[in-house]
C-alpha cells in the first residue's frame, strides 16, 4: 500500500474524529453548565444526585461508559440495538463524561467570583438571571479558559477510544493499516495528525485568551 493511499484513509478517519470531537463540545458545553447548577443548587437531594453523577464519571474509565451507554439498552431494557445506535453511544458516552469535567470546571469560576458583583448587579436593577448571563458569566468564561484549554486538548487524544465500540475513526484505521501491512507508519502518520489537530486548537483557544484578555 503506497503512502498516499495511507494518507487518503487516514484523512478519512480524522474526519470522523473530528466529528467526534465538535459534536462532544457542542453538546457538553452547554450540558456542563446545567451540571454545575445541580452541583450549586441548595436542594440537598438535586445537590446529591449531581455529586454521584461527577463522581462515577470522574471516577471510572471514559472507555467503560462508552461500553454502558452502547450496551446498556440491550442487557437492561431488552432494546434492540443496531449498527446505526453505534455513533450516537459514541457521542452521547463523551458528552456526559465531559460535561462532568467542564461542570466543575464551570462550578469553580463560579464561585470565584466576588459577592460584590452580584450586590452591584442588585442595585443596578438586575435580575438574577440578567446578572449572570450579563455581568457573571463573561468574566467566568475569562477565568476558567485555561482549565477548559486542557480539557479540549485531551478531548482531541480521546476520540482515539471510540475504537472500544468498533467506529472506524482515524486510530482504529491506522491499527487495520499497520496490522494488514505491518507496518509502523501508519502510526506515525495518525501521530501527526493528532499533534496537527491539537496544534490548531491550542492555537485557536489561545487567540481566544487574548482576545478576553481585556485588562492587558
Amino acid at each position: 500500500m503506497s503512502f498516499s493511499v495511507i494518507l487518503n484513509q487516514l484523512a478519512g478517519g480524522m474526519l470522523k474524529s473530528m466529528s467526534i470531537f465538535f459534536l462532544t463540545l457542542i453538546f457538553s458545553l452547554p450540558l456542563g453548565l446545567l451540571v454545575s447548577f445541580g452541583r450549586m443548587s441548595k436542594n440537598v437531594v438535586l445537590r446529591t444526585i449531581v455529586k454521584i453523577y461527577i463522581s462515577i464519571m470522574r471516577g471510572t474509565p471514559l472507555m467503560l461508559q462508552l461500553l454502558v451507554v452502547y450496551f446498556g439498552p440491550y442487557y437492561l431494557f431488552g432494546m434492540n440495538i443496531g449498527g446505526n445506535y453505534r455513533f450516537v453511544a459514541i457521542i452521547l458516552g463523551f458528552s456526559i463524561n465531559y460535561a462532568a469535567y467542564f461542570a466543575e470546571i464551570y462550578r469553580s469560576g463560579i464561585e470565584s467570583m466576588p459577592v460584590g458583583q452580584y450586590e452591584a448587579a442588585k442595585v443596578l436593577g438586575y435580575g438574577r438571571v440578567q446578572t449572570f448571563f450579563k455581568i457573571i458569566l463573561p468574566q467566568v468564561i475569562k477565568r476558567i479558559l485555561p482549565s477548559v484549554t486542557n480539557e479540549v486538548i485531551t478531548l482531541v487524544k480521546d476520540t482515539s477510544l471510540s475504537f472500544a465500540l468498533a467506529y472506524a475513526e482515524m486510530f482504529t484505521i491506522a491499527k487495520q493499516i499497520a496490522a494488514s501491512q505491518t507496518s509502523f507508519v501508519p502510526f506515525v502518520v495518525a501521530a501527526v495528525f493528532y499533534y496537527i489537530f491539537n496544534l490548531a486548537v491550542a492555537m485557536v483557544m489561545e487567540r481566544i485568551e487574548k482576545k478576553l484578555s481585556y485588562y492587558q
